[in-house]
């Protein structure tokens, strides 16, 4: 009963499959390979558009530095309260980037237009003395497991773009996105007016695949040695391109998704028919968050179930849970059984 985190779960068959063949013979190092080339293709494929890949080894590391590709002097970027990027990651945004982090608040882990032009309209005229906006970074999808409509995304990139702000995307569960939204990759993405993606594949099948894409090749003309600064330039690139490439065949990413996302609706559908826990809201991607009596959450881990229990600020009164309630995360991923899905609902149950 993991739903600690899809981190959790392993590489994929066909992810594992594709890398342990990758293994054979001598190639070209740092990117220069076949396999990277072929990569690279999978995802201007993907994508309907010529994009330029950089491969990262972490989340963490793809949002920093997609940061510092768009940064200024004195630049602040704008995001969620909640975002990753606000509270997971230890200052790499900052620190990588030479920038800063302004995070505005927003129902169910959403920016929305109005509240992102107000917090641009705090620093016009500009001043040296408080910096300037350069970019707004979305979650896709939030940290809150909800999912950002191609209207939404459109909208906020209109209002950034204005004012001459780029769009990055945090696209670390942009599969599951997709998998709820059924839309094409390029719907969300470049023709929603995204600049740059921190494209995800290991929270959803991939051992260590995290890429930084660009939709517009000029905009990544540094970027090769921002990464490589940064000590994020692989010598076996293969290993990683290898990776994305049983990733994509056969769309297996979205297959890792649509389950993940169809044990997160099996997980909330069971958890509302019970009476001793109730859910926030309908999961749209793999999280669900759920509230039961604080007893039930030592109960549960003592029959072995991973979970954690989640911070409620910026909940709507009517939402919190009540000081003898633990609000909690729940998180499915590609490697979900029904059957520990039921085994859940079943303790819970009890």
């Amino acid at each position: 009963m993991y739903f600690a985190s899809d981190n959790w779960a392993g590489a994929s068959a066909q992810v594992a499959n594709a890398l342990l063949n990758a293994g054979n013979g001598s190639v070209p190092a740092y990117g220069a390979d076949d396999q990277t080339r072929v990569a690279v293709d999978w995802f201007s494929e993907v994508f309907e558009h010529d994009v330029s890949v950089f491969f990262v080894a972490t989340g963490t590391a793809a949002n920093s530095l997609s940061l510092a590709s768009v940064m200024k002097p004195a630049g602040i970027v704008i995001c969620h309260d909640v975002a990753h990027i606000a509270c997971d990651e230890a200052g790499a945004p900052e620190f990588l980037s030479g920038g800063r982090l302004v995070s505005i608040p927003g129902a169910r882990g959403k920016l929305t237009p109005d509240a992102l032009a107000a917090a641009i309209a705090r620093y016009f005229p500009a001043a040296v003395h408080h910096g300037r906006p350069v970019a707004v970074s979305l979650s896709q999808s939030t940290e809150w497991g909800t999912v950002y409509t191609v209207e939404e995304v459109t909208a906020l990139a209109a209002v950034a773009h204005a004012h001459g702000l780029k769009v990055h995307m945090d696209g670390a569960r942009l599969a599951n996105a997709l998998a709820f939204l059924g839309c094409q990759p390029a719907d969300i993405t470049w023709k929603a007016g995204v600049d740059v993606l921190s494209f995800g594949g290991t929270k959803n099948g991939c051992w260590c695949a995290e890429a930084v894409v660009f939709f517009n090749g000029k905009k990544a003309e540094d970027f090769g040695y921002i990464r490589k600064r940064a000590g994020q330039l692989f010598s076996k690139s293969r290993f990683v391109a290898a990776q994305f490439q049983g990733y994509f065949d056969r769309g297996h990413w979205l297959d890792n998704a649509y389950h993940a996302n169809t044990m997160a609706k099996r997980l909330a559908t069971g958890i509302s028919q019970l009476s001793t826990a109730r859910i926030l809201w309908e999961p749209e991607a793999n999280e669900v968050f759920a509230i039961w009596p604080k007893p039930v959450s030592a109960r549960l881990k003592a029959a072995g179930a991973q979970f954690y229990e989640w911070n409620p600020d910026g909940l709507d009164e009517t939402e919190k849970p009540r000081d003898d309630e633990d609000l909690v995360r729940l998180v499915t991923s590609f490697a979900t059984a029904a059957h520990e899905v039921d085994h859940f609902l079943k303790a819970l149950g009890k």
